[in-house]
């Protein structure tokens, strides 16, 4: 307005100079349009200009009637454009919505998803490990309202997630079909994990949390779990290594009693809930639908585990049970296994690292083989099972579901491993292999021949540190050879120092007809370093006709300088991309 009344004075100052114009003319003048300022809207056209329209001033009508239609177009065009300039604000979120001037939505979230190289997807919105900034969860939460149909969002190993997630959490109503919410290792904050809480109300759909190591979370669950409501539908809750204490667990047997559909329960790598599992367990009858309960390194007791076997009569359902790396556990099988057998859909069964004692081994022979649906069994690190007298490898064979069994550093014995290659004959699925750190397999592995022969799809086998002899590797040369192990993918022959050149020299020529082998290992023990022999332009031979090998272990193997060179220029020379690993 200021410049306005300027001009105005300018004009009074000059009218003298000004030549005059006819009354006539001046009407003309004062009703004529003008185009509005940038910003404003356009003045609508008044009575005294559309009646002036009617008049002909020294042009031709059909031109004159041109102009005014041109006029009133570009009167209406104008119009719609200053509406487009108009802001919409919505939850305190400004945006301009001018397409000439300022990106649409979708544009606009497309533009983020390419600045953080991740491909557009309005459904699942990937940006794990993107190193996210403060800014960007910011920005994120402002396209949120563009984004109606997202069902997943995983901002996982994005560290600066923490302390800014309530920015994120109060626009989630505008993702209410959300389903799936994965903050792994984002150093979330108290402030944060109430934020989460207070969100669930407006993320009804939500079916999978992941919360996984997150270590602020520890002692303050309840402000998450007690915003949940009852009847909530969340499936899958993971909540490793967050620090958990006593009290979290207090506060998860509460969250049993509101979250009926659950069938994924990961609290591992808590070490201080175990002395609350068994109120834990109390509660686990409210879940009846529970699939898959791991507990992996929880500081379970043998109270723990004896309340666990009591939950187990209520979870028919369970197709995975991981209770291991739970050393004190140890010689409370014997008391604890009534309801183990009544688990006839289990399919995972990992009890590695338990400290199992004979008493428990004579339990668990009976108890193991009735499991019928069965199909990885894993009882690693636990020495008694290679000396116990009772049969428990013998009886596997009443399991021919097995895929994967894995008793690594068992102690077994050639009595214990001569069971074992006695009841792999009758399991013609297996996949997986472990016998790895089992001295006896070293000039013997001749007693699992016909094992290897009908096991048609195995596909990963370890021997790590067996005492593997020169004989043992002339053996599984043969057995590729008349088509056996056909389906090998990894093969683990580490830490067996005893093999001499010779027998790496039979191993390395027979290599090539491990065509679907991606991983080889044949690394020495740590302690250890040996040259290269002859074998080594063998073992490059073969490279050439494994197709699918993408790495191959061979730590403290010394090389000559024309070895390391002939190594560093194989891929170039080949056109691979193998990682070695010297």
């Amino acid at each position: 307005m200021e410049e306005t009344d300027d001009i105005q004075s300018c004009q009074d100052k000059h009218e003298d100079d000004i030549p005059k114009s006819s009354p006539f003319a001046f009407a003309i003048k004062q009703f004529q349009g003008k185009r509005s300022s940038p910003g404003k809207r356009k003045e609508q056209p008044s009575a005294i200009k559309k009646f002036f329209r009617g008049f002909d001033f020294g042009k031709s009508e059909g031109k004159d009637r041109k102009e005014i239609e041109e006029t009133e177009v570009n009167n209406a065009g104008a119009d719609d454009q200053s509406e487009k300039q108009d802001l919409s604000v919505e939850d305190g979120l400004s945006y301009p919505i001018s397409e000439a001037e300022s990106p649409s939505g979708e544009q606009r979230f497309n533009q983020f998803m390419q600045k953080l190289g991740k491909k557009p997807n309005s459904k699942n919105l990937d940006l794990n490990n993107c190193a996210l900034s403060a800014a960007d969860v910011t920005e994120l939460a402002s396209l949120l309202p563009f984004l109606p149909e997202l069902e997943e969002i995983s901002l996982s190993w994005n560290g600066c997630v923490g302390g800014t997630l309530k920015a994120l959490t109060v626009h989630l109503h505008h993702v209410n079909l959300l389903k799936v919410l994965r903050l792994n290792n984002c150093r979330l904050t108290a402030e944060d994990v109430t934020s989460l809480g207070e969100a669930f109300e407006i993320v009804p759909q939500l079916e999978e949390l992941d919360l996984s190591w997150n270590s602020n979370i520890g002692g303050k669950l309840s402000l998450l779990t007690k915003k949940l409501q009852k009847g909530c539908k969340i499936k899958l809750l993971k909540i490793t290594d967050c620090n958990l204490t006593a009290k979290d667990g207090e506060s998860l047997a509460e969250l049993l009693n509101v979250i009926p559909n659950l069938e994924v329960l990961d609290l591992s790598i808590n070490k201080n809930i175990g002395c609350s599992v068994k109120v834990i367990a109390q509660d686990l009858k409210n879940v009846p639908g529970l699939k898959e309960l791991n507990l992996h390194m929880c500081g379970l007791k043998q109270d723990s585990l004896q309340g666990l076997d009591t939950a187990l009569q209520h979870l028919a359902k369970l197709r995975k049970l991981d209770i291991s790396c739970n050393k004190e556990i140890g010689g409370g099988f014997k008391d604890s296994t009534a309801h183990l057998a009544s688990l006839k859909n289990l399919e995972v069964l990992d009890l590695h690292q338990c400290c199992v004692t004979e008493e428990d081994m004579t339990v668990l022979s009976q108890v193991i083989p009735l499991l019928s649906s069965l199909q990885e069994l894993n009882l690693s690190s636990n020495k008694n099972v290679g000396i116990s007298s009772d049969p428990l490898l013998g009886r596997l064979r009443f399991l021919p579901n097995l895929k994967s069994v894995a008793i690594s550093n068992c102690g077994l014995g050639e009595e214990s491993f001569s069971s074992l290659a006695e009841a792999a004959l009758h399991l013609p699925g297996l996949e997986i292999l472990d016998l790895s750190w089992n001295k006896c397999v070293g000039g013997n592995l001749k007693l699992l021949l016909g094992a290897l022969k009908l096991a048609t799809e195995i596909q990963v086998l370890r021997l790590s540190s067996c005492n593997l002899v020169a004989e043992d590797l002339a053996l599984l040369t043969l057995l590729t050879q008349d088509g056996h192990l056909a389906r090998l993918r990894k093969l683990d022959l580490s830490y067996n120092n005893n093999i001499s050149d010779e027998g790496w020299v039979v191993f390395c020529q027979g290599l090539a007809v491990f065509k679907e082998l991606s991983e080889l290992d044949v690394s020495l023990r740590p302690s250890s370093c040996r040259d290269c022999g002859t074998w080594f332009s063998e073992l490059l031979a073969a490279l050439t006709k494994l197709p699918a090998l993408a790495e191959l272990g061979m730590q403290r193997w010394v090389l000559s300088e024309s070895q390391r060179k002939r190594l560093e220029s194989f891929n170039q020379d080949n056109k691979r991309n193998i990682r070695f690993d010297c």
